[in-house]
Parts: structure tokens; sequence; C-alpha cells
């Protein structure tokens, strides 16, 4: 008789999806080893030995629908399964079912049922297939309100993928910032948004760079103050010199002649403070090749 814990015990030795599990537990009388043997024949047990790998190619994506939006990451090992078009429609159908559900985190969204199985048997099922590790790296969903609006870029075949909010103005101001977001790489929309252990620790590089230097102490904390403005100039959105500006002007400043005011900011890149394997294109193709006969 094939049980729940039979399927589940078999899951975690395989690697393969609940319905998958449980039609070879079906197919082999509910014999275990026969049962793996099933699953090794049919190649849908592949995806545990490549739980390991390193995923850190992929595709950032967005999906806008009315009041909500929904951001991903989803990685694989390298650019040219990125490519994929089954990939790609595996990213659609992550981000479609984000869309329609509330999850709140990873876990939740693998949890979450897709076409007679759940999401995370879905993309164990597409590593078996196409052959490569599979992941979720994350995502985010938005609710705006009302007198708000969204903006979205996709740069690079979704390499990178941004995320705004903006009230009180247009979506083609919106998607300006967006643009700007992906290109100058901000890493918090405000002053307000950066940390305080971040703030101290920069000034206390700049400090000892004034000292270094041989400016007298008096002086020290007037130039980090100084030097730390242009540390906000980097790391802050709003802070940013707008990139279509032709008269200097900030990202805020653009956004405030236009009407509107900031509200957030996500993006994402993809592989973003992950280590990358390093394999050229020759070797590539031939794992792919390889992979396929």
């Amino acid at each position: 008789m094939v049980t729940a814990s039979l399927v589940k015990e078999l899951r975690e030795k395989t690697g393969a999806g609940m319905l998958d599990c449980k039609k070879a537990l079906e197919a082999t009388g509910a014999n275990m080893d026969q049962a793996i043997d099933w699953l090794r024949e049919k190649g849908i047990s592949k995806a545990e030995k490549k739980a390991g790998r390193i995923a850190a190619e992929g595709i950032a994506d967005v999906l806008v629908n009315g009041d909500s939006a929904v951001i991903v990451e989803v990685n694989s090992e390298t650019d040219f399964v990125a490519k994929n078009e089954e990939f790609k429609t595996l990213v659609k159908a992550i981000l479609n079912t984000i869309m329609e559900n509330d999850p709140q985190t990873v876990e939740d969204v693998l949890s979450l049922p897709y076409e007679g199985k759940t999401i995370g048997d879905l993309i164990i099922e597409k590593t078996s297939k196409i052959g490569e590790k599979l992941s979720l790296r994350r995502f985010q969903k938005v609710t705006k309100k009302d007198g708000e609006v969204f903006g979205s870029y996709i740069h690079m075949g979704g390499k990178i993928a941004v995320l705004t909010v903006l009230a009180n103005t247009n979506e083609e101001v919106a998607k300006d910032v967006a643009m700007h977001a992906a290109a100058m790489r901000p890493s918090y929309v405000s002053i307000e948004d950066v940390p305080e252990d971040v703030i101290e620790r920069e000034k206390t590089v700049l400090t000892e760079q004034v000292i270094n230097e041989g400016k007298p102490k008096e002086m020290a904390e007037k130039i980090v103050q100084g030097k730390l403005h242009k540390f906000y100039s980097d790391v802050c959105l709003k802070e940013q010199i707008f990139i279509k500006a032709e008269n200097k002007e900030t990202v805020s400043k653009y956004v405030q002649n236009n009407g509107g005011t900031i509200v957030s900011m996500i993006r994402f890149e993809v592989g973003e403070g992950m280590e990358k394997k390093e394999e050229n294109f020759a070797e590539e193709v031939m794992s792919q090749v390889n992979s396929v006969n």
C-alpha cells in the first residue's frame, strides 16, 4: 500500500517530485528499492545529484497585474540554460503562481500548488529534464495604493530586474527611475534607510583615511561629513545624480519635478553575492550536448 510516509521517504532519497514518487511506488507495489530504480530509469532522480552545485546564473523578472507586482530571481548553473525557452517558461510559472497567492517565504512558494503538483516539484522536474540545478533564490510581492504607480525594467534579457513604486506621478517616470536603478546599483532608497552600523563603519574607515592623509584631528570630523555625503550619493537612490539629467539633478529632484515621490525600489541582479563557477563556453556547450545524449 502506498502511504504518505513512503512517498516522503522516496522523495527524500531521490529528490524527485511527490507525484513521481507516488507513481513509482504504485508501479512497483510500494517496493522502495524498485521504486528508486524506476525513477532512475526514467531519469527523474537526477535532481538529487545536482543539489550541491552552484546555480549563480539565471533570470530576474517582473510581473505586474493591476495593484500587485512580483519580482523574482530564478537560478540555473549556466547562462546557456538561462536562455532556454523551457527555463523561461518555468520562471513565468513561478511568477504567475506567486501573483495568485500570498506567500511570505521561498519555502511558502515551493509548497504552492501548480497543475497537480507543487512549485517545488516543478523545479525538481525541470532540473531533471534540463540537466542543471535550478532554484528559486528570492522574490518579493508588492501591492500599491491608490495614487501610486509601478515602474519596472528588465536589463540584458533578465540579468537585472528592477521594480519601483512612485506616488503622484506616472508610469513613465517610475520606469525612468527603475532604469536608473538598474544602471547605478543603489543599495538603499534614502539616507534614512541606511542601517546605523553601516554608517558607523563608513565613518570609522573615512576617519582613518583622513588621519592617515595627515589632516589635523580637529578638521577630521568636518572632512568626514563631506566624504559621508559622497557615500550617500553613491548608495542611496534619491541622492544619486539622475542618469538622464542634463543639469546634475538628483533622482529625488527629477521625481519631485514630475510631481511625485519615491515609495520603494527593489533591484535583483542575477548571481549577486554568489560564487560563480568558472567554465569556458566550449566546455559549457559540450556539457549541454552530453546531458542531452
